[in-house]
């Protein structure tokens, strides 16, 4: 037992190296600095191998410095990366709240509605029975269905306080 403990410290740095290449890999696939900030932990746990100390003490410093650069170096790598991102809803986020009116009637079952960006989209509605030309505004969509509700003045005061 003595043997195999001597042995996994005298080649503990072939696993701390495997150990940084997959997590770097890792981070090639999901770019979110997380398995980044483990290799860096990882690498100092092969540092202190290299230094001497022993297999408890590498264990404790790399997972002391991922720790400590998850916690405290990604959430800023994070918002300097996505700073320059466009705020503006995208796919199915900007669908929501977009106006449009009823092409055929739309019920609880089914139906269709024209969106103002063109697209026509099988809706349903989960506030009654919407005749043809009815103002329509999308709540969400599920699926490949629009759930819309219909527009009057009263329900777009509410919903944006700045009309």
């Amino acid at each position: 037992m003595v043997e195999l403990v001597q042995t996994i410290e005298q080649y503990a740095w072939i696993g701390w190296l495997v150990l940084i290449l997959a997590f770097l890999v890792i981070e090639m696939l999901t770019l979110d600095f997380t398995f980044l900030m483990l290799s860096i932990g990882g690498l100092a746990g092969l540092g202190t191998d290299l230094l001497g100390a022993p297999l408890w003490l590498q264990v404790i410093v790399a997972g002391v410095v991922a720790a400590v650069l998850v916690l405290f170096l990604r959430p800023p790598l994070l918002r300097r990366l996505r700073r320059g991102e466009d705020p503006t809803p995208s796919n199915v986020d900007a669908l929501i709240d977009l106006g449009g009116r009823v092409v055929s009637t739309v019920s609880a079952h089914g139906g269709q509605v024209r969106l103002v960006n063109g697209d026509t989209w099988t809706a349903r509605s989960d506030s009654g029975e919407l005749e043809p030309g009815t103002e329509i505004s999308v709540r969400r969509i599920e699926g490949a269905t629009a759930v819309v509700r219909p527009v009057t003045p009263h329900t777009e005061h509410l919903e944006n306080p700045r009309a």
